[in-house]
């Protein structure tokens, strides 16, 4: 099925990747919360996991032929390589793949095999300091910009941890921050910011200094509830995980709203074979409506994506591969949905 807004902006629905794990390791996710590819196009999954499967959280590496390839990870704690609330990822032109933890305030760096690397940051205040580092995004010259969450600041690092700068303080004014949780960073090397408690998005020079402010809090297109992710394609088209609103929202490089997904998803390769395998699951599923009409009381996005299967439920960050394809991970239905830009 094709969506389509404007001449500029068409996006093809491709597949959905996913099925809930409930134990500690193996094929499926568990509250996944980002996903990146690497060079050679895996597709590297982050699972929060819920507090009682805090043990299982672990980066599952799978491809888009939905083969289950590896997975990696020291389990839960502080030692090398572990991870207690992993945000975010991203990978360098070297194919390290980095990932946030905001409780272990720290970056983590691995190789494609899951061999740790290195680790670096410690909590505070402080310049080379966090307090909740969660979105991260690494230019063309291998530098990273962290959005330090509780610190309302974004900073930026070399490729090895050495800080460089930062920029922001709390406000609602432009170049203000209140809470920041997605970046990401364009062709010509600007910042974008997913401005989460202020509901909007913002441009910032690879320096920090403000260029545009997008969005207000709300419902329309345009506006946002809590953004929490955000991609910028080569031709300058943005992509936001307009979570609160349980949608994402395709922006043109001046902000307009340009196209709208609330979700399209069917069954995966997986779940397929799990039904394959429980008839009396798949006879449950037959008789279930999926796609209800909600009652007025309940009309709200939350409320609609949480007994909606094929919508996204809790879409919280959303990435691009080299051949234009839109990832959206689903933290509340432990997936990903895959689209095609034409």
């Amino acid at each position: 099925m094709s969506l389509q807004v404007s001449s500029t902006v068409t996006l093809n629905y491709v597949k959905t990747i996913g099925i809930v794990n409930n134990g500690f390791n193996g094929r499926g996710f568990a509250n996944p919360y980002d996903v990146a590819i690497s060079r050679d196009g895996r597709i590297f999954v982050l699972n929060r996991c819920d507090p009682p499967r805090a043990e299982a959280i672990r980066i599952g590496v799978c491809n888009l032929d939905e083969e289950y390839l590896a997975e990696f990870g020291n389990g839960y704690g502080d030692g090398d390589g572990q991870l207690r609330l992993p945000v975010a990822m991203a990978f360098d032109s070297q194919d390290r793949l980095y990932v946030t933890d905001e409780y272990n305030q720290r970056v983590s760096i691995f190789d494609t095999d899951g061999n740790f690397l290195s680790k670096w940051g410690a909590f505070g205040h402080d310049e080379d300091q966090f307090d909740g580092p969660a979105g991260i995004a690494i230019n063309a010259d291998d530098q990273v910009y962290i959005a330090d969450q509780h610190n309302h600041r974004i900073q930026k690092y070399s490729r090895d941890g050495e800080f460089l700068l930062e920029w922001g303080e709390e406000g609602a004014g432009d170049g203000r921050l209140n809470m920041p949780w997605g970046v990401a960073v364009d062709a010509q090397g600007d910042v974008y910011v997913a401005d989460w408690r202020n509901d909007r998005l913002q441009k910032f020079s690879p320096d920090g200094h403000h260029i545009a402010t997008f969005g207000g809090p709300g419902q329309g297109e345009g506006q946002f509830n809590r953004p929490s992710g955000v991609a910028v394609d080569a031709e300058g088209l943005i992509y936001v995980a307009d979570w609160g609103n349980e949608r994402v929202q395709v922006l043109g490089p001046d902000g307009e709203c340009l196209l709208t997904l609330r979700g399209q998803a069917t069954l995966s390769k997986w779940a397929e074979e799990f039904f394959a395998s429980n008839p009396d699951e798949w006879e449950a599923r037959q008789q279930s409506d999926l796609i209800p009409d909600m009652p007025s009381h309940l009309n709200t996005p939350y409320h609609i994506s949480s007994q909606t299967e094929p919508y996204f439920w809790g879409p919280v960050a959303v990435s691009l591969d080299a051949d234009n394809r839109l990832y959206v991970p689903e933290t509340n239905r432990h997936r990903f949905q895959v689209y095609q830009k034409v």
